[in-house]
């Protein structure tokens, strides 16, 4: 019987301290992490598929001046490996299901797969990046507590459509997930509203956040558990099944993955600009 080793790859998450929002800043935001300052700049680390939308405030350290910056990652769908150029720490804000709109002023599949600069946004927030990025990391919140209420008009419309894909993101990400078709028959929409729901709020297709959900679920249960139990206990069809997703998206199968056997590290996903 097969079974999983501890893995042998960094990855940004594992060296990242993360919290849920506070209660204020729920309608907004589902986590704050930080990462502090990496100075060893020749171990690489992946970076696993994500299917939150993340403001990330980096501080790149130089001999001369630091250089801070607001950046926007979206979704990610496939993994990718990376090694830093500079010794740099960040504080990264992850949007909560459905506020990409409102916050950043675009559907979130606008940002699947790109890393972009805050201020190059059309939302409110964008407004905010100069000063973010000028925040010590206990400063962030009280700030965001007292700004975000007063830029962001509540819009009953786009509420409801949280709290619809907020409880569709609960249903798939469940011990045994709903397919599509239950689950857009459990919330009263047709698929097809089900999927605009997503691309527009989160980025990705109810069927690729499944997989994700999936994948990084593997992920976390690498502690020896023989590979065709995590398969079954995360909603694959069988061992076989779960390898081919994982390689998919990690690009490579879950046992070279854990062994450091990874595609070479490149350097961290370029800017793109918004056309």
């Amino acid at each position: 019987m097969t079974t999983l080793l501890l893995p042998a790859v960094v990855t940004a998450e594992s060296v990242e301290t993360s919290e849920a929002a506070p209660e204020s800043l729920r309608p907004w935001l589902a986590e704050l992490g930080r990462i502090p300052t990496v100075l060893d700049l020749s171990e690489p680390f992946a970076h696993v598929p994500q299917t939150a939308t993340t403001i990330v405030l980096r501080t790149e350290h130089a001999d001369i001046e630091d250089r801070r910056v607001a950046l926007v990652v979206g979704p990610q769908t496939k993994a990718s490996y990376s090694r830093a150029s500079k010794p740099a720490g960040c504080v990264r804000l992850r949007l909560a299901p459905g506020t990409v709109p409102a916050l950043l002023g675009v559907p979130a599949a606008e940002l699947t797969d790109r890393v972009l600069l805050l201020d190059d946004l059309p939302g409110p927030v964008a407004q905010l990046a100069a000063e973010l990025i000028e925040l010590d990391h206990d400063e962030v919140v009280p700030y965001l507590e007292n700004e975000l209420p007063r830029r962001i008009p509540d819009d009953p419309a786009r509420r409801a459509h949280r709290r619809l894909l907020t409880t569709a993101v609960a249903a798939i990400a469940a011990d045994h997930p709903l397919s599509v078709t239950e689950l857009a028959a459990r919330l009263s929409v047709s698929e097809r509203q089900l999927r605009n729901l997503f691309t527009n709020g989160i980025g990705v297709s109810p069927k690729h956040f499944a997989r994700i959900n999936r994948v990084r679920q593997v992920l976390s249960r690498t502690d020896g558990t023989p590979l065709a139990d995590i398969a079954t206990g995360t909603g694959y069809y069988d061992q076989s099944h779960m390898t081919a997703d994982f390689r998919s998206l990690m690009g490579v199968p879950p046992t070279s993955y854990l062994r450091g056997e990874v595609p070479a590290p490149s350097p961290c996903r370029a800017l793109t600009r918004r056309r």
